[in-house]
């Protein structure tokens, strides 16, 4: 059979993710990778998970932890993170959340929501290709969203009419985004709200690095700062995904969407229709180990993470020539680097993959239009120190030949 003959057109959009592929490295010793964004797994609260199954696997547990349940998710769960949404600012209540299997889903599901082919999605420039991989599905066009306001929202309006469709919604991680690893100042936040309100779009903010900060002011949420601005979530527009894959356990893929009832019953419908719900036993288990000490294992994420970003940020600086940029983010798993624009990334990473081992993401794929080949991401979270010393250095020595 030609397959080609059958399937949909969004096929043509759908693409292996770089960084999937680049994980498949970890399993060669040899190799110094500061490719994959993922949490080190010896700071898994592993012991305390395997209590948590433990007890839910018990008598007269086991039943429900194995049995089908709510679309919406287990409620004790959901009753949790409202709770800790109301710590930042976003007061709202278990009708509000629903459980995703990881915030990768939830991505899907805005996108299956809201996108009709041609309609416009505004994002930044990079942004996380995640996103980007979720929402091609959905054959929409990119704009680039611009939060400090200096672009009107007559063109924004203009420019996707010109596509074919209309502005749905802009998408941004703004606390240490994956790839650049940077922050978005309130005031930016703020104008991100009046393009949304004035092109009366929604806006998908992705905070799946929120509890990852090292350094500074933490900075309310676009929910949050909306909520100030509309007194509920039920006025708000903006739809916050959240996510236990950084800060307890990638592998149980949990994630939620917190947002007005409206939204959130059509999601439910999706998630009815595409897996009836997200696994109960991890759930349970999840909101057990939440429960017993979420933020004492957070702040030792932090501890880790952020003196790695400091080894490597002194490695750059003392390794990297006077023509490479990056970023020095404040919390999170990223530094973004810009090279000279002759050097593509990715030809480089073929060379060092080939010569001096080590690995890295190069950026083209983080950028809608797949330009800006001459910049890549370094992620710290599983570096240790003596390994970011050798891999900076044979990466700068690769650099400088470059």
């Amino acid at each position: 059979m030609d397959w080609a003959n059958v399937l949909a057109t969004r096929n043509s959009r759908m693409k292996a993710s770089e960084i999937r592929e680049l994980l498949k490295l970890l399993d060669q010793p040899d190799i110094i990778s500061f490719a994959g964004g993922i949490p080190d797994p010896a700071l898994f609260p592993a012991a305390a998970f395997r209590d948590a199954f433990s007890e839910a696997l018990s008598d007269g547990q086991a039943g429900s932890a194995l049995q089908y349940s709510v679309s919406e998710g287990y409620k004790p769960l959901r009753d949790w993170i409202a709770a800790e949404m109301g710590k930042i600012g976003v007061p709202c209540e278990a009708g509000n959340i629903l459980i995703t299997s990881g915030s990768q889903q939830a991505l899907d599901y805005l996108g299956k929501l809201m996108v009709t082919p041609k309609d416009t999605v505004l994002v930044g420039w990079p942004t996380y290709m995640g996103a980007l991989g979720a929402f091609n599905a959905y054959e929409p066009t990119y704009d680039r969203l611009d939060p400090k306001g200096n672009r009107s929202p007559e063109s924004f309006r203009a420019q996707a009419e010109a596509a074919g469709g209309r502005v749905k919604f802009a998408y941004l991680s703004v606390d240490f985004a994956n790839p650049t690893g940077e922050t978005l100042d309130r005031a930016a936040r703020e104008s991100v709200l009046d393009l949304a309100d004035t092109l009366d779009i929604a806006v998908v903010e992705d905070a799946a690095y929120q509890t990852l900060r090292f350094d500074g002011e933490a900075i309310p949420p676009i929910l949050a700062l909306e909520i100030a601005r509309k007194g509920s979530i039920e006025a708000c527009r903006t739809i916050y995904c959240g996510s236990f894959s950084k800060s307890l356990a990638p592998g149980l893929r949990l994630g939620w969407v917190c947002a007005a009832q409206e939204v959130i019953s059509r999601l439910v419908l999706m998630k009815q229709a595409a897996d009836l719900h997200s696994s109960t036993l991890n759930q349970i288990a999840i909101d057990k180990v939440a429960r017993g000490g979420f933020d004492a294992h957070v702040a030792g994420l932090r501890a880790v993470y952020s003196a790695r970003r400091d080894h490597l940020l002194a490695a750059l600086a003392r390794e990297m020539p006077d023509t490479v940029q990056w970023t020095k983010p404040e919390g999170g798993m990223f530094v973004w680097l810009t090279l000279p624009s002759h050097i593509d990334a990715a030809d480089l990473l073929a060379q060092s993959l080939k010569t001096e081992r080590v690995a890295f993401v190069p950026g083209r794929a983080f950028f809608a239009d797949g330009t800006n080949g001459n910049t890549l991401r370094l992620s710290f979270s599983c570096a240790q120190e003596a390994a970011i010393d050798e891999g900076i250095r044979r990466l700068g020595k690769l650099i400088r030949a470059a």
